[in-house]
């Protein structure tokens, strides 16, 4: 079943939601298809998520790079980025708390901020129509002119491994062309999706090829017992665990999970554990909770530890991520 939301009053940003195959989850998330005609340039921040991201586009293109600090008090330099966007990306949850959640390159980002700045980024930015998005440690800034057709699938980290045959660590922190890692399989999948009728039709398709690569998936490439052990593990407890701890737990030492872990996740457990520990604050934030509260039940030193570790991984503290955040209540209410 196909659920349509539309991102903006005067509808000209729709998303469309579905389930994947039930033979695919749960390591593949919700698809999402999306069609903006808003005419004016957009632009988003986009948080590390811990999930991997394939967003397939329809002729227009996106444009996605490093985002730069911006700690409290200070203002976006002249001349750089784009227009505030007028259209609010929804949540990564989708229209209903009852799909399964996963934010990715395009969801999961903060709409640019009220007061008319955009975001500025390290380097340029790079120009994408399609982008494989491997697991990123660092904010990214998200925009388009303002017209945008395609369709997005979020991944967890082991079924890239199975479904993409190439190892996760060489995704990490990089955008690259979905051919560069798929092949021909990449171009196939592009045609069958702009070829298929409406929405249902290309969820229908994204199905049909997903299982197809899954029936191809050789033993060799199945991620191992105890690497998913330790994902799991990290997951449940939002990265709180030891790597020690996982390491016994696992059978193996503390080295041979590392490298274990950055071929078949794409990052060492302790880098994804920020991640993750990361996740867990914002949410936490975004629900009312205190700063020292949240450092203290997250697994930060202390409030310090938290702000720092904000600031690194989103390019802004605490106070100005949930001040920039709270300006999105349209994309916050899904």
């Amino acid at each position: 079943m196909v659920t349509r939301r539309s991102c903006d009053a005067g509808g000209r940003c729709q998303w469309f939601y579905a389930r994947p195959d039930t033979r695919l989850r749960p390591g593949i998330g919700i698809y999402r298809g999306f069609r903006s005609t808003a005419g004016t340039p957009q632009e988003r921040l986009v948080v590390p998520t811990g999930r991997v991201s394939l967003f397939i586009g329809f002729g227009s293109e996106i444009r996605l790079g490093r985002a730069a600090e911006r700690r409290e008090g200070t203002a976006r330099r002249e001349g750089g980025g784009s227009s505030r966007a007028s259209t609010a990306l929804p949540s990564a949850s989708g229209p209903s708390s009852r799909l399964p959640t996963g934010a990715g390159a395009v969801a999961g980002a903060l709409p640019s901020e009220g007061d008319g700045a955009g975001w500025d980024t390290v380097g340029r930015p790079a120009l994408h129509t399609s982008v494989v998005s491997g697991l990123h440690t660092r904010a990214r800034v998200l925009g388009h002119q303002g017209d945008l057709h395609g369709v997005e699938l979020t991944l967890a980290p082991w079924a890239a491994y199975r479904l993409f045959g190439s190892p996760l660590g060489e995704l990490a922190d990089v955008l690259t062309d979905p051919a560069d890692v798929l092949g021909r399989r990449a171009r196939d999948l592009t045609a069958a999706l702009e070829a298929a009728p409406g929405w249902a039709g290309r969820f229908a398709a994204l199905d049909e090829t997903l299982l197809r690569w899954a029936a191809d998936v050789a033993p060799s490439r199945e991620p191992s017992p105890a690497v998913l052990r330790a994902w799991e593990l990290l997951n449940r407890s939002s990265g709180t665990v030891p790597v020690r701890e996982l390491a016994a737990r696992c059978g193996w030492s503390p080295r041979h999970l590392e490298n274990r872990f950055r071929e078949q996740i794409g990052l060492t457990p302790k880098r994804l554990a920020r991640i993750l520990r990361l996740n867990r604050a914002i949410r936490q934030l975004t629900a009312g909770g205190r700063p020292a509260d949240i450092a203290a039940g997250c697994g930060f030193y202390d409030q310090s530890h938290l702000s720092r570790e904000f600031t690194d991984l989103t390019g802004m503290p605490p106070g100005r991520f949930l001040a920039t955040r709270k300006e999105a209540s349209a994309w916050l209410a899904g």
